[in-house]
């Protein structure tokens, strides 16, 4: 039988725990399981911005460009860590729709003898619908499903099911779409700051995901683009802005694409929410990805347990290799639920048609708040 005193055991012998104190969190008695797209707001965050604004921007004016104009790529060096990336593969811009949009252009580019687009049926709205967009103006078809490759261009997929918290198995089905002759684009955004992954060694070339989440970026953080080193001199992206183009500051009367990472970039980058993303990217490097994943995983372990415990029904993989770290719970009036849990100060979020969806981030999330949140559910 678990009892809250376990979770209080487990929170004391948690080695991630100081990490939490570096968070704001102005009412220890609300539950903060969401897993929507905003995480807690790091203390450093603020302090942050405000030394962005006194020392660059109110101070340094016009002239705070001079190490703000590769910033972009800086932080991009940070997320490369967290994902087995190599530096200058990884470039923080623009929006996760953005950045969806821009890879499966540039993929289909490289495909140019195939018209399939695949995708899950029940993927993130956001993904599929930029690939119905790409398709309804290039020609493509799109295929739900991917049982048969052998004629797709482009398969995009999200690394983990963002109802169920379904882990793919990415080198497995890279290594299968790579045979058939496809491109895969990869959608990090339920698991960047969350599992411990190498996209290097699982052999992905492209791949999108956001900060917002489970890297504590804050609300609308810029999302970040992968790009394997061997496709820079290649790739083709279909927005073409200055920052993407060499001799940037020579304003030349044609669009040249650099030849590094930096040609996915558009226009002027948005520096202080660049500083709000780094701030929380860089506590996930702090405290390490195998840490950050030995954490997840034993938390939604426990909220399982739980499940069980309680008679909650979950559809979510009980192999720890085969899930991210949140926790759905079928119930048939999960929106009422989820919303009269959230007048108590504990919050959950709601996946159509009956899932209450527990997020469990590693850096904040404790033992006891999974314990609470589940029993009053």
């Amino acid at each position: 039988m678990i009892t809250r005193d376990d979770a209080l055991a487990l929170d004391a012998s948690d080695p991630l725990a100081p990490f939490r104190d570096r968070f704001h969190i102005p009412d220890e008695r609300v539950v903060y399981l969401d897993g929507n797209s905003l995480g807690m707001p790091p203390k450093r965050t603020l302090e942050r911005l405000r030394e962005v604004y006194e020392n660059d921007w109110a101070t340094g004016l016009i002239r705070s460009w001079d190490h703000w104009i590769d910033l972009p790529q800086r932080v991009g060096n940070q997320v490369a860590r967290l994902i087995g990336a190599h530096d200058g593969e990884v470039v923080v811009h623009d929006t996760t729709t953005m950045n969806v949009y821009q890879l499966v252009h540039a993929a289909i580019a490289l495909r140019p003898d195939r018209r399939v687009i695949a995708i899950s049926a029940d993927d993130f709205p956001t993904d599929r619908y930029v690939v119905d967009g790409i398709a309804a103006r290039t020609g493509h078809e799109v295929r739900h499903g991917f049982d048969h490759l052998d004629d797709v261009a482009v398969v995009v997929r999200s690394v983990i099911d963002y109802r169920t918290a379904e882990l793919v198995d990415v080198a497995a089905e890279t290594a299968r779409a790579s045979a058939a002759g496809a491109m895969v684009v990869w959608d990090l955004s339920h698991a960047v700051g969350a599992i411990d992954i190498d996209l290097r060694a699982c052999g992905a070339e492209l791949a999108i995901g956001c900060s917002y989440k489970f890297l504590n970026g804050g609300p609308g953080a810029p999302a970040w683009s992968y790009v394997a080193e061997e496709l820079h001199a290649v790739i083709e992206q279909p927005i073409w802005g200055w920052f993407a183009t060499r001799d940037q500051f020579d304003m030349g009367p044609v669009f040249e694409p650099r030849a590094d990472i930096a040609r996915l970039l558009l226009g002027t980058p948005s520096i202080l929410a660049l500083t709000a993303a780094e701030v929380g990217i860089s506590l996930s490097a702090e405290a390490g990805m195998p840490a950050i994943h030995a954490k997840g995983t034993a938390l939604t372990g426990f909220a399982l347990d739980l499940c069980d415990q309680l008679g909650l029904d979950s559809p979510t993989p009980r192999d720890p290799a085969r899930r991210g770290h949140h926790v759905a719970i079928r119930h048939p009036r999960a929106r009422e639920v989820v919303r009269e849990l959230a007048a108590r100060d504990v919050l959950f979020d709601f996946r159509q048609p009956d899932v209450v969806r527990a997020g469990c981030s590693p850096l904040t999330t404790r033992f006891v708040d999974v314990f609470d949140g589940l029993t009053l559910l």
